[in-house]
């Protein structure tokens, strides 16, 4: 037999035809059943309430600890403590429930950080502030890994026995050779682009021919190194991070240190040497790609031959400028391999914190790829080079 539906509680504020004073009336259920009802009743009256209202529970039904936790929000536990203790009408099992929600709610609140004013300019510069703040410990936390990095390298240079060879080559073939047709492809197509940008503004001034050194000094000094690291810090930096973090989270290498082992060692040295060894060589490859596309569009927009676009290239471009460019590969190299790793080993146990990590890899190598090569570009210009 189906009993009928419990009547929802209902809470009103009435004023006492006596004393002229107003007091908080409960009566029915409170119960998780009609919690949302209930909340609205108590959220319209909240505006009205003093800080310690008298109520009457003599009305009320039935009552769980969701009830409860809405009386204890409403009212706070400041004034439910009071009642407990001064006001004798409300029922003792009722005035223990209330106690114990009210005490659960107070210890909520305790450990929730209070919710700042906001002061619209202030909150701004303090955001700013924080954000150099992040930074800063960002910057000492890479210093100091790339030191760690550099004893460990320094510390196995000379005992070949400690060297992870197999994994140094599976690395190669993973960050150099598996990127070799991305590498190659954007470049021949940047360059493309490069000589049809210089055609389209050299022609007018009857200067096309000087499109081919457009195209070579572009790509020998600056883009086809800063090509191949942003290629290399969207894909190997994020590849690092996700291997160690995803490590991190099987507790791996936690296993590592509990068996003596060094995961930098381990980890680390391998990835870091194999993309120092690999970026030169796609850089190189960069550059014949990106001078090809240049020489594609000279011949066929400018009616440059492939022989006058060599001729020209050889008798203007020095060849120093190829070795500015390479000189800069293994470190771009260095600084993406060591950001993917350090994010990976602060990946903290999650599969969010491996996609924020990994995010943040990328960010970092990218925007520090950038920053080293406008500073080596002022150097280069400094020494007249």
């Amino acid at each position: 037999m189906d009993h009928p539906p419990s009547p929802a509680g209902l809470v009103e504020w009435l004023p006492l035809p006596d004393t002229g004073e107003s007091v908080l009336r409960f009566t029915g259920d409170w119960t998780l059943a009609h919690f949302q009802v209930l909340e609205a009743q108590l959220d319209a009256l909240k505006p009205q309430l003093p800080e310690v209202p008298d109520v009457d529970f003599n009305d009320i039904g039935r009552m769980d600890t969701a009830g409860a936790g809405l009386i204890a929000v409403a009212l706070g536990p400041k004034a439910l403590h009071w009642l407990a203790d001064h006001d004798r009408d409300v029922p003792r099992e009722l005035r223990a429930l209330l106690g114990k929600v009210s005490d659960a709610v107070a210890e909520l609140y305790a450990h929730r950080p209070p919710v700042p004013p906001n002061f619209g300019f202030i909150d701004m510069l303090a955001d700013i502030g924080g954000s150099v703040v992040h930074i800063r410990e960002l910057g000492f936390k890479l210093l100091g890994f790339v030191g760690i990095t550099l004893e460990t390298l320094a510390r196995n240079l000379l005992r070949p026995r400690r060297w992870r060879m197999t994994s140094l080559i599976a690395h190669m073939e993973q960050t150099g050779l598996n990127a070799v047709p991305i590498v190659a492809l954007l470049s021949f197509l940047i360059g493309a682009v490069i000589a049809f940008l210089g055609a389209t503004a050299l022609q007018r001034y009857g200067a096309s021919v000087f499109t081919v050194d457009l195209v070579s000094y572009a790509f020998l000094r600056e883009l086809a190194v800063l090509l191949t690291a942003i290629i290399l810090a969207g894909r190997t930096a994020s590849a690092f991070t996700a291997q160690i973090g995803s490590m991190k989270v099987g507790e791996e290498v936690d296993a590592m240190r509990t068996m003596g082992l060094d995961p930098v060692e381990l980890l680390v040295l391998p990835r870091v040497i194999a993309l120092m060894v690999v970026t030169p060589m796609l850089t190189f490859l960069a550059i014949l790609s990106g001078i090809v596309g240049g020489l594609l569009v000279c011949w066929f927009a400018l009616d440059i031959t492939p022989s006058m676009f060599v001729s020209v290239f050889q008798s203007d471009t020095p060849l120093y400028y190829l070795w500015l460019g390479l000189a800069k590969a293994p470190i771009f190299a260095f600084l993406i391999a060591v950001i993917g790793c350090l994010e990976g080993f602060k990946v903290q146990g999650s599969a969010q914190s491996v996609g924020e990590r990994t995010t943040s890899s990328v960010v970092q190598s990218i925007f520090l790829v950038i920053v080293v090569d406008a500073i080596a570009a002022l150097f280069y210009m400094e020494m007249g080079w």
